[in-house]
């Protein structure tokens, strides 16, 4: 049928988004309906009436419970829950007025998505945008028949299972979508949901799957023609060549082999035919015969099987005898020498990789760059929403385009040529031109091989640092860079973001250079996996073991100095801490004059695992804060359990929303949904801090327990001790927390004390527990295995 041309009337500009509603409450329906209520978006999840029930709600009622009890979890704080509001698509439709936004994410099957279009044109509000989720069909055969205001409110948003965690949210207008609702959404999913958005074609497989796809279909067949297993194609194609830890295979597995077996059998027929996504037999039999359909089943590639005491194996599926193998850790001679390079120089040397492994690394990197460059145009008019699609659908590293400039663009062509591929068009361009990357001087290559310049929609600091003078003071470990508008940030680089000299260093640097330079403030955060894991627990290990203890002590003081820092300085400070920020980390945030937190935040005091105790000020500002919250004249003793709970049990924060309520947030702090705009975020809060700010003075009035609260956390580590929940160190170091949460053993219960005086507290626990030996296992154990030990 052919598209009505749309007309030169727009339509009215949407609403911001402030309700919603998800059209069917499956897995991925009701995990969209849990990402909106993450987002504080109040949303209406409507489902069937299921035959026989005797709810007729039950069953969005039942993806609601569902989403509650996912693992990984969907909510980042199940108490939003309460935002969705269940109902079914016969008693409740007419409710769908309400909503500024109206997604779909029922069954696969174009017929009952044009059915289901034809009622909510009757009762969407005229303003609303109106999406499907679909991941294969094609957007305009979904709204046929339409009338043409609808269409132009219409446009694909297909999200990425799980949506809380996946990044990608692809995009898809029609040609008749109005650019006003393209933009509209854009930002919502942007700012509000916390995604990375990707402008897709409308065409089958968009950008992700179809790339993706194609790429794991290769990855079976090069692994069939190369005589390799799973196990190790997993290697080869996991982290070692930046990509995700699933890699493949399990992969596959998580995605359901019926899922990848469906989506490239509708490609196959869809698609030209030497693009070729015909599945090898094995997969074929181990999906149509065998049933066997990865995670869902408990079986794929991968079976897990536990044995004696509980201990889960991993088998490996023989695609010989389609038995399950215990074939033990992969480990290939060949890689050992390349983890621990950067990715750059990884992926040069695994495609100079001989014998099997190297015939499979090649053959399947000729497909997919060769597929990747011939999608340009197809897919998106773009090729950093492809490379984007990649990276942020699948979690790799780098997308393909960016792949190719690593190895030289003019290489790759040599390389496909050399065996008789036919060039892409954008290649071809390349070619005539002699050009050699795709990125290149803040401009890039476009599909039709025009160049156009390109700037990132967010502060990238790796782009940033091309301009040498960006850098404002530079160490190994940490820098400090001019991120504009008179603002500063310090940036800590050290493996794991670890809190060593050099971030210690720095943080006093970067405070001088804000004074010194007349900057308006200073911004703490970096792009990096994680804000920082901590301490160096190496260094102090090793010092401990030699009896250091004087250059212990010096540390100790430094550190304190630079987290307190993060308050008491004459300008704002904003700290902008993301996955783990753990001890240390953690108590850099705890400091700030205001935290700007992504939303996936896991933060914690997590010292007792490795027998210390929170060092930095972190044991000062939990009561501090905890205390403050009190009534006046009310016992102590709550203040100090919830803080005393807090570090002796080491918990860390599943969110930033819980991190608030658990009170390592303030409830003035924010927090960004999503995270590539962290930094931009907050440094418009030091902006918005700095006219008025007013240098805070260290407080000498925080009420204790003294010895009062020593003997009742004494009374209870007994009786943990007794019922053998905690060891005889544990409550030693317990003993420790409790003394400085009361301010001291010769403190009188009506005492005040100064922060000053609790730090000295922390510093001298902190110093006494290195010397001990037990302190010492348990960090040595940490750092060998990455796991606590409880001696």
């Amino acid at each position: 049928m052919t598209q009505t041309a749309p007309s030169p009337v727009t339509v009215k500009r949407p609403t911001r988004i402030q309700k919603a509603a998800v059209i069917g409450a499956g897995t991925m329906g009701a995990a969209i309906a849990a990402q909106l209520a993450n987002a504080g978006i109040p949303t209406l999840l409507l489902d069937i009436v299921l035959p026989d029930a005797k709810d007729r709600s039950a069953a969005s009622k039942g993806g609601l419970e569902r989403a509650l009890k996912a693992s990984p979890a969907a909510f980042m704080d199940k108490a939003d829950a309460a935002l969705i509001t269940t109902g079914n698509l016969e008693d409740d439709f007419d409710k769908l007025r309400d909503a500024d936004w109206i997604v779909e994410a029922i069954i696969e099957k174009l017929d009952a998505k044009r059915t289901l279009w034809e009622r909510v044109e009757s009762v969407a509000k005229k303003t609303a945008i109106i999406s499907s989720n679909s991941s294969g069909i094609p957007m305009h055969l979904q709204i046929e028949g339409r009338g043409q205001d609808f269409r132009r409110r219409f446009v694909g948003a297909h999200f990425f299972n799980p949506p809380r965690y996946l990044h990608l949210l692809e995009v898809i207008p029609t040609s008749e979508t109005a650019p006003e609702v393209i933009e509209a959404f854009r930002e919502f999913g942007d700012v509000h949901l916390g995604k990375g958005i990707v402008i897709a074609n409308d065409v089958p497989g968009f950008v992700a799957n179809r790339i993706g796809v194609y790429g794991i279909v290769r990855a079976m067949n090069w692994m069939e023609k190369t005589g390799l297993t799973p196990d190790v194609v997993d290697v080869l194609t996991g982290p070692i060549l930046g990509r995700a830890k699933s890699a493949t295979f399990r992969t596959a597995d998580l995605s359901g082999l019926d899922i990848i077996s469906h989506v490239a059998n509708d490609l196959q027929k869809v698609t030209p035919p030497d693009e070729d996504f015909t599945l090898p037999g094995f997969l074929v039999e181990m999906v149509e015969q065998r049933k066997l359909l990865g995670e869902k089943t408990g079986a794929g590639f991968y079976k897990r099987v536990k044995g004696a005491g509980g201990k889960s194996t991993i088998l490996t599926l023989n695609l010989r005898t389609f038995e399950y193998e215990d074939k033990g850790k992969v480990r290939l001679a060949a890689l050992e020498g390349l983890r621990n390079l950067p990715l750059n120089e990884r992926v040069s040397k695994i495609l100079a990789l001989q014998g099997p492994e190297g015939e499979f690394v090649q053959g399947l990197m000729r497909d997919y760059l060769w597929y990747a460059a011939k999608m340009a145009g197809v897919v998106s008019n773009s090729i950093v929403d492809i490379d984007n699609a990649l990276k942020w659908g699948f979690a790799w590293e780098q997308g393909p385009f960016e792949t190719m400039d690593v190895l030289g663009v003019q290489n790759v062509i040599h390389f496909l040529e050399m065996y008789g591929y036919e060039l892409p068009p954008i290649l071809q361009s390349f070619k005539a031109s002699g050009r050699d990357k795709f990125y290149q001087d803040d401009t890039v290559l476009t599909p039709s091989g025009t160049v156009s310049s390109y700037e990132a929609p967010y502060l990238v600091l790796k782009d940033l640092k091309k301009d040498a003078t960006k850098v404002v003071r530079s160490k190994p470990g940490a820098s400090v860079l001019d991120i504009g508008d008179g603002v500063l940030l310090l940036e800590f680089h050290a493996k794991m973001n670890a809190l060593g000299e050099d971030a210690v260093q720095m943080v006093f640097a970067a405070h001088k250079a804000v004074q010194e330079l007349g900057y308006a403030g200073l911004v703490v955060g970096n792009q990096g996996e994680n804000f920082s894991a901590g301490a160096n627990l190496a260094l102090i290990l090793m010092q401990a073991q030699d009896g250091d203890f004087d250059d212990i002590d010096l540390g100790i003081r430094a550190f304190q100095k630079a987290t307190t820092s993060m308050r008491f300085s004459p300008h704002p400070t904003v700290v902008a801490p993301f996955g783990l920020t753990l001890g240390g980390g953690c108590e850099m945030a705890l400091h700030a004059d205001h935290v700007q937190a992504s939303a996936e935040l896991y933060t914690g005091l997590v010292e007792v695992g490795v027998g210390l105790i929170p060092g930095g000020g972190g044991t000062k500002e939990m009561l501090l804060r905890f205390t403050d919250g009190l009534p006046s004249g009310q016992n102590l003793m709550p203040a100090v359990q919830r803080a005393f709970e807090l570090i002796g049990t080491a918990k860390v924060s599943t969110s930033a929303h819980e991190a608030r309520k658990l009170g390592f947030l303030r409830a003035s702090d924010d927090i960004s949904m999503n995270r590539d705009r962290l930094i931009d975020d907050a440094k418009r809060k030091v902006l918005e801090l700095a006219p008025d700010y007013v240098q805070p003075v260290m407080r000498t009035d925080i009420p204790v327990m003294g010895e009062q609260g020593v003997a009742a956390v004494k009374a209870a580590l007994y009786g943990m001790l007794m019922g053998g929940q905690i060891s005889e160190y544990d409550r030693e170091i317990g003993l420790m927390i409790a003394k400085i949460l009361s301010g001291g053993n010769h403190v009188s219960r009506t005492a005040k004390v100064s922060e000053q005086h609790l730090l000295d507290l922390e510093r001298e626990a902190f110093l006494t527990l290195t010397g001990k030996r037990k302190t010492q296992e348990r960090i040595a154990h940490m750092l060998k295995t990455g796991k606590p030990l409880r001696n």
